[in-house]
């Protein structure tokens, strides 16, 4: 079956199908909510943080292919908040609504062996990294790329889950145990070459359906234990790099034919070079400072672009710094509203677990006079 065409616009009072139901997903729909849409969230979880602000939800699992194809045939229009969804499932929906992105960029974003196989063939530099299936093929790589470095699971990692650091003294067979689990789910593993960077930043690309683009500017990343800490903007980097930065971004969505977001995470190196770490098609952690620092927030450019309509400003009017609640930081909430410079996004999540995302709390000041 052909999927369907979405030839116009789709008008105010469609309905959005969001496949997760995590904050990403929540902080969309609420943006779709202020553009007169309605929102259909497919996630395992029930009353999760989407769900708990949309007109309607379906609780299945995402193997669930009866369930994806009711929930498909349900809207007007198919998108994701995170990537590690089956691609047959998308391909599955794909036959009875628009899925924007495409299944084929979910395919690429959620292997880390395709992701940077994908940014080397654009000539866009990566960490050196090998592929690595086996004990044997680890000690290969190691001696190829040198310690230290990073063994990563393929698939189905984030926030620091599903990767261990290979040191100077690091025993190879307990490092490929460590993750055993992990590599076997995902099927096969990376390692990366360790970088010693000056810092990180983020670039987040609207593509419309018809190929225009906007991009927010590059943003300077702080991690703790693995879990992004603070964003900040402006970056503290040349023009230049800015530049060059953007247009990573932009070719890299081009080249993918997205159609919704596309941020683009990338080292800074103490030599002044740049190397993209990693890819999402969404919203990302690192774009939550625009809901209060720019004409058009990231949440209201992704539904603009699924659903085919004009992308909005990304234009900044201030500067900014977003800091993630994390676990028990969730209970400063009395304490956050009571600054009233302080913009705080809670997610609705009932439980503060340790290195859970509960919510996000935004300060701007006057653009220009933070510096870089």
């Amino acid at each position: 079956m052909s999927p369907p065409l979405q030839a116009q616009p789709l008008p105010p009072g469609s309905t959005i199908g969001i496949v997760g139901g995590g904050q990403l997903g929540r902080m969309a729909a609420l943006a779709a909510a202020r553009l007169g849409y309605l929102v259909h969230i497919f996630s395992p979880e029930a009353n999760g943080p989407a769900a708990q602000v949309s007109a309607a939800a379906t609780v299945a699992d995402y193997t669930d292919q009866a369930a994806m194809e009711a929930f498909a045939s349900a809207v007007d229009v198919v998108t994701f908040e995170f990537e590690n969804i089956p691609a047959e499932s998308v391909r599955l929906m794909a036959e009875h609504a628009p899925v924007r992105p495409c299944w084929s960029v979910l395919e690429v974003a959620q292997d880390r062996l395709a992701e940077k196989s994908f940014f080397t063939s654009l000539g866009i530099a990566t960490a050196p990294f090998r592929a690595v299936g086996s004990l044997d093929e680890l000690t290969r790589a190691v001696v190829e790329i040198g310690r230290p470095a990073v063994l990563k699971t393929a698939r189905l990692g984030y926030d620091g889950k599903g990767q261990v650091k290979i040191g100077p003294d690091t025993n190879l067979a307990e490092a490929w145990a460590a993750l055993g689990a992990g590599l076997e789910a995902a099927g096969a593993g990376v390692l990366e070459g360790f970088i010693d960077f000056e810092g990180e930043i983020s670039v987040i690309v609207a593509r419309g359906v018809d190929g225009g683009w906007a991009a927010f500017n590059p943003v300077w990343n702080i991690h703790r234990d693995h879990i992004l800490h603070t964003t900040t903007v402006p970056a503290p980097i040349s023009a230049a790099l800015g530049d060059q930065a953007m247009d990573i971004a932009r070719r890299a969505a081009e080249a993918l034919g997205v159609i919704g977001l596309l941020a683009v995470e990338m080292f800074v190196t103490r030599d002044g070079r740049m190397l993209v770490n990693e890819m999402a098609p969404r919203p990302h952690n690192s774009g939550h400072w625009t809901m209060d620092a720019c004409v058009t927030d990231q949440f209201e450019q992704f539904i603009r672009a699924v659903c085919g309509l004009p992308l909005g400003s990304p234009e900044r009017h201030s500067d900014a710094e977003m800091k993630n609640l994390i676990g028990d930081e969730v209970g400063q909430w009395l304490e956050i509203l009571s600054d009233p410079s302080a913009k705080l996004h809670l997610y609705g999540k009932a439980e503060a677990r340790p290195g859970r995302k509960m919510g996000h709390v935004n300060r701007t000041w006057p653009l220009g006079s933070r510096g870089i």
